[in-house]
C-alpha cells in the first residue's frame, strides 16, 4: 500500500466543508470559487483553503475558462464520494 498517498487523500476530505464542496461539485460541475461560496454561503477565503486542500488531494479538478477556474470532481473524488455515501449508510 501507499500510505503516505492514502493519507493525504483521506486528509483531502477529512472535513466537512470538504465533503460539501465534493457533494456540490457532484451536483452542479463546472463551479467557480464564487459559485461554490454562494451555493454553500461561506466565506470567500475558508472556501479558497478548502477548495485547495481538495485539489492537493487529487480530489478535484480546475479547468481555466478565460480569467476564471471552474472545479469538477475527480475521477478520484467520484470513487470517494461514493465510498462516503455509503460509509454515511452504515452509520
Amino acid at each position: 500500500m501507499k500510505y503516505l498517498k492514502l493519507e493525504k487523500t483521506t486528509k483531502g476530505f477529512s472535513n466537512h466543508w470538504r465533503i460539501k464542496i465534493l457533494e456540490l461539485l457532484d451536483k452542479k460541475p463546472n463551479l467557480s470559487l464564487f459559485n461554490i461560496v454562494d451555493h454553500l454561503e461561506m466565506n470567500l477565503k475558508t472556501a479558497s483553503v478548502h477548495v485547495k486542500r481538495l485539489f492537493d488531494a487529487g480530489l478535484i479538478e480546475k479547468k481555466y475558462v478565460g480569467n476564471n477556474q471552474n472545479h469538477n470532481l475527480s475521477q478520484k473524488g467520484k470513487s470517494i464520494l461514493t465510498f462516503l455515501r455509503k460509509l454515511d449508510k452504515n452509520l
